[in-house]
Formats: structure tokens, sequence, C-alpha cells
């Protein structure tokens, strides 16, 4: 009798169990259809600009004194002493040392070929890349440098500083987010629908200005005209896709 009784209970107990399996299922398959009955969501996708001309703030330049000398230690002495006075007549124009890197230095022979190749001479390089954004003071820095024994002027590149590249793309995120919106708000107003939300948003950004060069040309230690940086333009865009309903 008492083992007719447990086996009713452990019966009972399985059915127990099985009911509320069979009822987790059901729940479980239902979820699904709940989320697929869900409101589907209509977007637009929109792109806002940005554009602006700038004036370059910071240029560089390579400027080098090369000499000839019978012997090595020669050239090398007489080249020393002529770019330590370039370099103290562009400290005089209120460049810092961290304005002035030194970029190419060389000593080398200077072959004769006549039958037999021989040694005639040797030349000193020196040349050092200058950086600077008293962009005002270019000319006399290439005037000043020639005038106390710099006879290689390297091209001159203009770029924009980091700084003011943060300020103009700030600047520029703020009109063409605000393009966007314009033109979203304008189109929904046409299609009879009403934005109540952003989904995603991106940056395209054609801002960076790389640096772009000027050719100074010197003549008789001059000079040959005034140095002007000119402008770059920068841009950038934006796409939004706003919700609407």
């Amino acid at each position: 009798m008492t083992q007719e009784i447990s086996s009713n209970k452990l019966y009972s107990i399985l059915f127990v169990l099985s009911i509320a399996i069979v009822l987790m299922a059901i729940l479980l398959l239902a979820r699904p259809a709940a989320i697929s009955v869900q409101k589907e969501e209509h977007t637009l996708i929109i792109s806002g600009s940005a554009d602006k001309n700038v004036i370059p703030d910071t240029a560089s330049l390579s400027i080098g004194v090369v000499v000839q000398a019978q012997t090595a230690k020669e050239a090398s002495d007489k080249n020393a002493v002529l770019m330590n006075a370039v370099i103290n007549e562009l400290k005089n124009l209120g460049l810092a040392d961290k304005d002035i890197q030194t970029s190419f230095l060389s000593i080398q022979p200077v072959y004769k070929n006549n039958g037999v190749q021989t040694i005639e001479a040797y030349s000193a390089s020196n040349n050092v890349q200058v950086t600077t954004r008293m962009l005002e003071k270019l000319s006399d820095i290439i005037d000043r440098s020639t005038a106390t024994g710099a006879n290689q002027i390297g091209g001159i590149s203009f770029s924009v500083s980091e700084e003011k590249q943060k300020e103009l793309q700030d600047e520029l995120l703020t009109e063409a987010v605000l393009n966007a919106s314009s033109k979203a708000n304008g189109l929904a107003k046409k299609l009879n629908v009403r934005i109540v939300g952003v989904k995603t948003s991106s940056i395209s950004d054609g801002g960076i200005i790389q640096p772009f060069l000027r050719e100074a040309s010197i003549a008789q230690g001059k000079v040959a005209a005034p140095i002007n940086p000119g402008e770059t333009k920068v841009s950038l865009t934006v796409q939004v896709t706003y919700i609407i309903e």
C-alpha cells in the first residue's frame, strides 16, 4: 500500500513538471512572435556640409650652407662658422631653438676625372629645417640668412597648426550639423512626417589640411618677391539618420 502511495506521488510530481515544461516552451515560442509584430522604424538619411577658406599660420623651410675646401677639416670648419652665423641671425629675428632643427649634415669628396679619378676638394653641407608662425618675417628670414652665408634655400611649405585645425573643425562640425538638421526639417515638412530622434550619425572629414608649397627664388641674396601663404579650402560633411513617424 505504501509503495502504491509513493508511486502515485511520483506520477503526480512528474505530471506537474511536464505541465510546467510545456508552459515554459509556449512562453518562449510566443516571444519572437511578440517582437515580430512591433512597429517598423522609419528613417530619413540626410547629409550636411560646411566649408571655409583658411589662411595657414605656420611655415616651414630649409636653410643650408654648402662650402668647398682643400681638406675635409677645412671644409667642415668653414661650414660651421657660416652655419653658426646663420643660426644666430635666425635667433636674433625671434626664432627659438625648438624652431631650428638640423635636417642634413655631410662632408664628402669632390672628384676630378682626367683619365684617373682624383679628389679635387671636399664639400661640407649643413641644412636646418626652420618652422615658424611668424609669417610676416619670412622674407627677412631668407634675406638675412643669405646675407650671413646661407646659399641653399628649400621650398617653403605652409600648414595650419593643430590648435587652429581643432578650432576650425569644431566650427565646421557645428555648421554641418545645422545644415543637415535644416534639410531634414524641410524634407519632413514636405513629406508630412515628424522627426522624433536620431538613429545614427557619422563624419566625413575632408578638412585635414595638408602642407602645400610655395617657392621662394633667391637672386643676389634677396628674396624676389614678398611671400604670401594664400588660402586653402577645408570642408566637412556629416551624415545623419533621423527617426520619423
